[in-house]
């Protein structure tokens, strides 16, 4: 009894410690065949999708449900029952036994053959169809193989369907083929034909067929697995060709997968394109160094056309398995379910796919908790064994004993979304472990939101170890998730310990702020120079607070200053600005440039003063400036830019109030530059104006080179090459000739290109004039004569008449025209010709 109980206890199956997971799972089939298993040994199995069939040795057959439980019982023989097979509809079953007995029988009728032979039965096999009238047929033999038929009254009819080599060991009846094994190979017959059409030798003959039986298994109705010894033969029967034919059966066989095992077979069975294969092992003692029966093993394999794959392998601890043969396991699988069962004489295994809540069970029992959680998300529908959360909540567990806080606080999130309760928990958890912080990043800010003093605890966590942190907390926090007095208080306090402590003083600001108090947060965001404050006046609109404080806001960033002073004229005027930075010139400069350059005449007061701020502080845009502003006196300009000598502008200045001779000179004398010079001269395009440039340059060599280069546009060169004083050396004078020469010809070449364009264009259009002139016009019962309104044609087209038709489509009756006075043959439109609208078109004249 102890023995047993620690029998009971030893897991089903020894999986590899590995990080491999298994393909199937195990259980043992309890209930009823516990019971039956006390008192007896199974010899066989059949299964049924609806029910199992359980032989033994004392030749009782059971049957039980899924479950293992009892559900009907046979006394059929007093010895070991070989071989039970049932139809499909699970109707019928056929029984046989060791001491020659032979019975099929209904489950549910009292159809029934019995048959008693002189030698022990090994094999029995019904017809799958054996509920149908038509197929009352089943096989079975020790030492022949009969054919049992139901024939005429009733009678069944014994048919030898095979003799000869030995004992008939295993049978399996799928569609219209019969595979059977004896002691020299395995046989195929097809019922059609009741043609033998293959023989597969066995390989090793050593072994003994009794003691190491065949196993057989139909994975279709067209394709044989055969397992002897330790060498598997997939199989696959086809139609032969009709040319083939000829004296040989229909149908033939092609092994096309064979390949050795490890150790020897005794039990085999599909799974999709995988195989099921069981077998039994031998080993060497470590202790008596003797060869003894270890556990089977129930491997997946893939096959290859030479070879297989191992996809898992199982060490089965079954009940007396130290005790058993080969001979005494066997496989039997239900093919709807992919169920494996896995018959010893002491127990009965079942083996099955493994699902996603066993998938979940190996994660986590790996500690793999990242993928469960994933495999659990996706199967949430098929899954019953766990819940997300529950997997979620262990997860966190884990993260926060290996010591990931941060990781295990990001988990959060997606773990406990919207329930409170939890976020609670796991708050008061993280802070028992001194662990806050990590948590804090990732508590819900909106749907849900926690209690205040969830949010309240995280601040003060903060506050008392890490400004930093608690100021981009408050940064980030809505201001309503906690109790905001409670907070600016505590602030408070530790600003009397470091009262200079900047981020507390810009936290206290962001504060005052969500607390509605802007005239505290802005003395702050002052006197701290913080980036924010322009964002807080916009925002609160504390434009009547900053009306003395705009020196300040200039100091601390004058472009955003102007650029927001600008923005709301409406609220600060121009004229109180330009008084409040009266005493700062250099900010007044940089407000009023702004503002001209958004508007040229808004600040038009002011244009004036600017002339000595542009002179002063940025004399770079003070030309532009006198060229854009109309309202500028420009008599105060060039007063200020002859003070301090600024050429560019007394010229622009000088230019502008009609002195261009005086702005010349300037150019000449103080730039000497004859390229400015020039370009002020073709600004001008004044004649008198390049006349006093040449008279001033013809002394000048370089000066005349310049002029050369570029005066051939504007001004005749011959004008500028009769005053050069012979003997004057010119720099360049030989290229400048040259460049003059070109530009003629450059200028004559377009001249004649225009032209040549021109009277193509002329011609072109005269064709276009002259072919539209030379269509035909339409004359019909609507025109009418232009002199006398009546139809142009008459109502009698059997007679003559004339029309004269003119191009511009007025008409004419021929004696309604008037008698023409010119000599010339050309007829004009007296209409037109009234009109003053040029020549009428040649005349178009109709006569019938």
């Amino acid at each position: 009894q102890e023995t047993r109980s620690n029998e009971e206890s030893t897991d089903e199956s020894e999986e590899d410690e590995s990080e491999e997971e298994p393909k199937l799972k195990y259980e043992r089939l309890s209930n009823g065949v516990t019971e039956i298993l006390q008192k007896d040994a199974a010899s066989c199995m059949t299964v049924h999708e609806k029910f199992l069939a359980l032989g033994t040795h004392y030749g009782k057959v059971y049957l039980l449900d899924v479950q293992g439980n009892i559900t009907q019982k046979f006394d059929v023989s007093p010895v070991k029952i070989n071989q039970i097979s049932l139809d499909e509809s699970g109707e019928h079953m056929g029984v046989c036994s060791e001491d020659g007995k032979v019975q099929v029988f209904g489950l549910y009728s009292a159809e029934e053959f019995h048959e008693t032979f002189d030698c022990p039965i090994k094999i029995v096999a019904v017809h799958p169809h054996f509920v149908r009238s038509h197929f009352k047929q089943f096989v079975t033999g020790g030492k022949k193989l009969l054919l049992y038929e139901r024939g005429w009254m009733n009678r069944w009819k014994p048919t030898v369907l095979h003799e000869g080599e030995g004992n008939i060991r295993n049978v399996k009846w799928r569609g219209h083929l019969i595979a059977w094994a004896n002691n020299m190979g395995v046989k195929i017959l097809d019922m059609i034909s009741k043609q033998r059409i293959t023989n597969v030798p066995r390989d090793d003959i050593s072994l003994r067929p009794d003691m190491y039986p065949c196993s057989l298994c139909w994975k279709d109705n067209l394709t044989l697995i055969i397992g002897w010894g330790n060498s598997v033969k997939i199989c696959s029967v086809k139609e032969r060709h009709a040319s083939e034919i000829r004296d040989l059966p229909n149908r033939y066989v092609e092994i096309v997968f064979q390949f050795d095992t490890e150790f020897y077979i005794s039990g085999l069975a599909p799974l999709c394109d995988q195989l099921v294969v069981l077998s039994y092992v031998k080993e060497i003692s470590e202790k008596t160094e003797v060869e003894c029966c270890a556990r089977p093993r129930l491997d997946i394999v893939q096959p290859l056309p030479e070879s297989c794959e191992e996809i898992s392998s199982d060490a089965l601890t079954v009940r007396g398995f130290q005790e058993n043969e080969c001979r005494d396991y066997h496989l039997e699988y239900s093919e709807g379910e992919s169920l494996f069962y896995i018959i010893s004489p002491r127990d009965v295994v079942v083996a099955k796919e493994r699902d996603q809540d066993d998938h979940i069970d190996w994660l986590l029992e790996k500690k793999k908790y990242e993928e469960a959680l994933m495999a659990a998300e996706i199967s949430q529908k098929t899954i019953k064994k766990h819940k997300i959360l529950d997997i979620g909540l262990a997860y966190i567990n884990h993260l926060v004993e290996k010591g990931e806080y941060d990781l295990a606080a990001r988990k959060c999130q997606k773990i406990l979304g919207k329930n409170t309760e939890l976020w609670e928990f796991e708050v008061y958890k993280f802070k028992e472990i001194g662990q806050l912080k990590a948590i804090s990043r990732y508590l819900p800010r909106r749907d849900p939101v926690l209690k205040p003093l969830i949010y309240e605890m995280v601040l003060h966590e903060f506050l008392e170890s890490d400004y930093e942190g608690f100021a981009t907390l408050i940064k980030e926090w809505p201001g309503d998730l906690y109790n905001n007095t409670i907070i600016v208080q505590a602030v408070v306090d530790h600003l009397k310990k470091d009262p200079q402590n900047r981020t507390l003083l810009r936290t206290l600001a962001e504060l005052y702020t969500y607390d509605q108090r802007y005239g505290r947060a802005l003395e702050i965001y002052l006197t701290l120079r913080h980036k924010d404050v322009f964002q807080l006046i916009h925002k609160h609109n504390l434009f009547s607070s900053i009306r003395d404080k705009i020196v300040l806001l200039m100091d601390f960033d004058s472009e955003k200053a102007v650029d927001m002073l600008l923005d709301n004229e409406d609220k600060i005027s121009i004229d109180r600005v330009v008084e409040e930075l009266e005493n700062r010139p250099e900010l007044q400069h940089v407000y009023l440039h702004k503002l001209f350059k958004r508007d040229h005449h808004k600040g038009q007061r002011y244009h004036e003063k600017q002339i000595s701020l542009y002179a002063e502080y940025d004399r770079p845009n003070l030309l532009p400036f006198l060229r854009d502003s109309t309202h500028c006196p420009l008599e105060k300009a060039l007063e200020i830019c002859q003070q301090r000598n600024f050429v560019e502008e007394t010229v622009y200045l000088l230019s502008r109030m009609g002195n261009s001779r005086s702005a010349l000179k300037m150019i000449m004398e103080e730039l000497q530059d004859v390229d400015k010079a020039i370009e002020f001269a073709k600004e001008q395009d004044d004649g008198e104006l390049w006349e006093d440039l040449i008279l001033y340059s013809i002394d000048k060599p370089p000066f005349i080179t310049g002029l050369l280069n570029n005066i051939g546009t504007h001004v005749d060169p011959i004008l500028l090459i009769h005053r050069i004083k012979e003997g004057m050396e010119i720099p360049n004078l030989r290229d400048s000739l040259v460049k003059i020469l070109q530009d003629y010809n450059l200028q004559i070449l377009l001249r004649e290109g225009c032209k040549k364009i021109l009277v193509a264009d002329s011609l072109s259009l005269l064709k276009k004039m002259h072919r539209t002139q030379m269509k035909g016009v339409l004359v019909d019962e609507e025109n009418i004569c232009e002199s006398c309104l009546s139809p142009i044609l008459p109502s009698d087209a059997s007679k003559s008449f004339n029309v004269v038709v003119f191009h511009c489509r007025h008409m004419f009756h021929k004696e309604c025209l008037p008698v023409s006075n010119t000599v010339s043959s050309v007829q004009f439109c007296n209409i037109c010709s009234a009109k003053h609208r040029g020549p009428g078109s040649a005349i178009l004249e109709m006569k019938k």
